[in-house]
């Protein structure tokens, strides 16, 4: 039995952070950063089931082509990731009555829908990018056991040493997405790339206000990096915790992202809501094609 200090169980049968209860819970996941997002993708919903905010987390169930969907705002950041992707699998696989592991396992479908920062001149600005790895700079995974049997061993050892890691920093991590649902969502104005899941905006991702950087050359090295014909394409904040923790529990994972920003051409479109919706419908006919 999974004591109530480890599984916190709301008194109305939710789980801690979400609020939601496990009926509640589709099989199919979208995730998404910003709470407002949520809107935009359940506006091409058909029926709304359930509609739920707690904190940063605003959840909404409901039918798309006649299938069921969830989606949920995740915030900023692969802290964040942990909490949702914990609590997901929690609302799937525990039973909430005894505490206990269910005895047949629910395997879920995660999407994530995201903005990111392009790192190569061939993905511009209003481009779009599955991440088909995601390099973890947080940490997040180092904290699980069975980390190294679900990572690209060899490509992590490939990209420490050529960028020179500095050993003051967290262990990057290397995990794949889900063969089947990169099959899926494939197509010919979508890029495959290697996404970079960074622990915070500015310094991490090479940004210089009024703080100097630890290795002014980082970015510059990661742009010029090449495994076994893999580059770095893109900055974001979320995927590599998705990816690895989906992996360690047996869900699917799959990011797919808008370059809102890209590095080395160094401009950004700020008005980039239509090519997100178009992405998003994108996602949701793929989906459920």
């Amino acid at each position: 039995m999974i004591p109530s200090s480890e599984l916190i169980i709301n008194p109305d049968g939710s789980i801690f952070h979400l609020h939601l209860k496990p009926e509640q819970l589709a099989d199919r996941v979208i995730l998404v950063g910003d709470p407002g997002r949520v809107k935009t993708v359940t506006a091409n919903f058909q029926h709304i089931e359930c509609e739920i905010q707690n904190r940063e987390f605003v959840s909404v169930t409901g039918n798309y082509n006649n299938q069921r969907f969830t989606v949920i705002s995740t915030g900023i950041g692969t802290d964040n990731i942990d909490i949702v992707v914990n609590e997901l699998d929690a609302l799937a696989n525990i039973d909430f009555t005894n505490r206990e592991i269910r005895p047949v396992f629910r395997k879920l479908q995660i999407v994530r829908i995201g903005t990111s920062g392009g790192l190569q001149d061939y993905l511009p600005v209003n481009s779009y990018v599955i991440s088909g790895k995601a390099i973890g700079f947080d940490g997040l995974l180092n904290f699980y056991a069975r980390r190294n049997e679900i990572s690209d061993l060899g490509f992590e050892e490939a990209f420490t040493q050529y960028v020179n890691w500095n050993p003051q920093l967290t262990s990057p991590y290397v995990v794949d997405c889900s063969p089947s649902l990169l099959e899926k969502m494939q197509g010919p104005d979508i890029q495959i790339g290697v996404t970079i899941s960074a622990p915070g905006f500015y310094g991490p991702q090479g940004r210089v206000l009024r703080l100097s950087l630890a290795d002014p050359l980082l970015n510059q090295k990661i742009e010029q990096f090449r495994y076994e014909g893999h580059a770095i394409t893109n900055f974001e904040m979320e995927c590599s915790a998705i990816y690895g923790l989906s992996a360690l529990m047996g869900h699917e994972a799959l990011t797919v992202c808008l370059i809102i920003a890209n590095r080395i051409e160094k401009n950004a479109n700020g008005s980039y809501h239509i090519f997100m919706e178009n992405l998003i419908k994108y996602v949701l006919n793929k989906l459920t094609s």
